[in-house]
């Protein structure tokens, strides 16, 4: 068997617990993702890791999307409304 698959799901996962402002959130995405993405392959014809796989990928970019959404959110909030005159 090859390592590539294995050496590929290593990779991605690594990117799902990469530091940064998001970084649990992303990889919570990540492993959601994996854990849903395996599920998904393996029941299309037994290819649970290309499906976790890519869905580390998928459920790493959606975590940091919503995460960017929060953060602009709050610098909204965080903003004092100017007063009328």
């Amino acid at each position: 068997m090859s390592r590539l698959p294995l050496f590929a799901l290593a990779a991605a996962l690594a990117l799902g617990f990469a530091a940064g402002p998001a970084g649990e959130a992303q990889a919570k995405g990540c492993l959601k993702g994996a854990l849903v993405g395996g599920v998904a392959g393996h029941y299309a014809g037994h290819h649970a890791v290309a499906g976790a796989i890519g869905g580390c990928i998928v459920g790493h970019h959606v975590a940091k999307v919503n995460a960017e959404k929060a953060k602009e959110q709050q610098q909204q909030q965080a903003q004092p409304t100017p007063a009328p005159q």
